[in-house]
């Protein structure tokens, strides 16, 4: 499984992230990253991508309540039959 790198701009912090499925939809790529927890429960969130600098590539949170629910339902047709996407 492919671990990511953010770095919040607001704290500094940097946080790892499990990529679990990525796709694009009108030309934009989109993540399912997770906190990487390999038993149990795990938190998940969809990045889109907005842009570069540089080498890096820039995501934020799909917070749009329409295009998260779209894209929550392509995430769970794409996942594996062991992870079940449940959205809250």
């Amino acid at each position: 499984m492919e671990k990511i790198r953010f770095a919040d701009p607001l704290t500094g912090q940097t946080v790892e992230f499990a990529v679990e499925e990525e796709t694009q939809l009108n030309g934009v790529k989109y993540l399912l990253v997770s906190d990487g927890a390999e038993s149990g429960e795990s938190e998940a969130y969809i990045l889109k991508e907005i842009g570069a600098q540089g080498e890096e590539v820039l995501y934020q949170t799909v917070d749009d309540e329409v295009e998260f629910a779209a894209l929550a339902k392509v995430f769970s047709e794409l996942a594996d039959e062991e992870t079940e996407v449940l959205i809250s």
